[in-house]
């Protein structure tokens, strides 16, 4: 080949890489704008309740003790973009400078909240990165900075937003819904009351066991998406899908759901969890979970203003759905974990009585419709794709019609309604694990723009 054709086939290669890169940075730019968009509004709904908002926690959080929340995930998820080297100064910075707040708070006789006093470092290195991509990085370094940032930041964020909608969620919704679902429920067995006596009778080690999966499925998360992202730093490009898309993504549009269908789970509506204001119970009897509730015409139910309505769909079930897909095709130890999660969490959502069998039903259908959009999203809108979000769609919103204006039929009816939920949900997962293995392979055109092409990276593979 001569030097001419070499010349011109390096600058082909350059100028694609260049446009392909421009839609990507444009995705970036915009869910920037959208995110920015979401935390003022919801800082401003909050405060209309009374409430501090996600923005007012976050600056708080910057020298008072943080709330619990995933501030260390947010820095690895931002160091994935950094050399080893890097990795180890932003790591000690964070740790150094929260050892300095601890100190400072503790002189000055100030009391962490809820005993979780670090965390503070973590936001402060995470936002030096930031202004380090702005003042001394240029081009490509400065974009995968920035990129790695506002991944870091995006989790904390969601975490807060999540935290003030939850409030948000029970102060807007006086009346919740949890007779129908407590109806609709008699169709799958009742298995929050099955599941909860079963957890009661290994105290204390299942609960306790179930309980800390339960509580730390961020860190599950975290751990599979460091695993994703492991060669971002010498790749310099994202991976086009990961899981902290679909987290997010997952946080992002279930709680408008709350709003629809406003919960609060069986352990508060039917059980000892319910409490208000003044010791006031709110709940409609207490049952859970040894008697199941008897049939009865479901209307709504007015309960307290504190107890988030975040039960419809179940979201811990949709995250576990996810951590369990993208673990598919990870290492052993990694397959065994995801299982093992997605198991446990189904356990502990009816264990602990936070949700019904319904909620769980619909958290499934609404994971793997969100997955699949994303993944379309990613590789190309075909008609397979369009189909199956179509249908994901469509039995989603048929399971709230049905537990909404169906549930003594289906409590009346168990054995055809039951089966026709899990055939539902089944179907669901069938579609969308025949049509991924139909799907191409994503290949992401590398974004390098050097004078020497760089080799196109093998494609990781779908995941069953």
């Amino acid at each position: 080949m001569s030097r001419a054709v070499r010349v011109n086939t390096q600058t082909q290669n350059t100028g694609a890489s260049t446009t392909a890169g421009r839609p990507r940075t444009a995705v970036w730019a915009a869910a920037g704008v959208a995110a920015l968009v979401l935390l003022v509004a919801m800082e401003i709904t909050a405060r209309r309740y009374g409430e501090p908002g996600p923005v007012t926690t976050q600056l708080k959080g910057m020298v008072f003790a943080p709330k619990p929340g995933p501030l260390y995930g947010g820095l690895a998820l931002t160091m994935v973009v950094l050399t080893w080297r890097q990795r180890f100064l932003a790591a000690g910075t964070a740790i150094a400078l929260d050892l300095v707040f601890v100190l400072v708070r503790r002189a000055a006789g100030v009391e962490a909240a809820d005993g979780h006093s670090f965390g503070n470092g973590a936001l402060w290195v995470m936002l030096g990165c930031a202004v380090l991509a702005l003042t001394r990085r240029t081009g490509e370094d400065r974009a995968l900075l920035l990129k790695g940032v506002g991944l870091g930041l995006l989790l904390v964020a969601g975490r807060k937003t999540g935290d003030a909608w939850l409030v948000i969620t029970a102060k807007a919704r006086p009346a919740v819904l949890d007779p129908y679902l407590a109806m609709a429920d008699h169709a799958l067995g009742n298995p929050s009351w099955l599941v909860g006596r079963l957890l009661r009778a290994t105290d204390p080690i299942g609960p306790h066991l179930i309980h800390v999966v339960y509580a730390q499925l961020a860190v599950a998360a975290i751990v599979v998406a460091l695993y994703q992202l492991r060669n971002v730093a010498g790749e310099r490009r994202f991976p086009r899908h990961h899981l902290v898309r679909t987290f997010l993504v997952i946080g992002l549009l279930g709680p408008a759901v709350y709003m629809i269908f406003p919960v609060v789970g069986p352990v508060f509506a039917y059980g000892p969890g319910a409490s208000g204001t003044g010791g006031v119970q709110w709940a409609v009897a207490n049952l859970w979970p040894d008697t199941p509730p008897p049939l009865a015409t479901p209307h709504p139910v007015t309960y307290d203003a504190l107890t988030p309505r975040n039960c419809m769909p179940s979201l811990h079930t949709a995250w576990a759905v996810a951590i369990f897909i993208h673990t598919r095709r990870a290492p052993r130890l990694l397959r065994y974990g995801g299982a093992f999660w997605l198991a446990a969490t189904l356990c502990a959502t009816l264990g602990f009585g936070y949700h019904y069998g319904v909620d769980l039903v619909a958290g499934v259908v609404f994971a793997l419709t969100i997955e699949a959009a994303l993944r379309a999203f990613d590789r190309g809108w075909d008609r397979s794709a369009t189909l199956l979000i179509t249908y994901g769609t469509v039995v989603f919103v048929a399971l709230l019609a049905a537990y909404r204006w169906l549930p003594m039929e289906m409590a009346r009816h168990q054995l055809v309604a039951g089966p026709l939920l899990l055939l539902a949900m089944s179907s669901v997962v069938y579609g969308y694990v025949r049509t991924t293995r139909r799907w191409a392979p994503v290949r992401v055109p590398a974004q390098r723009t050097g004078a020497r092409p760089e080799a196109e990276p093998a494609p990781e593979p779908e995941p069953a």
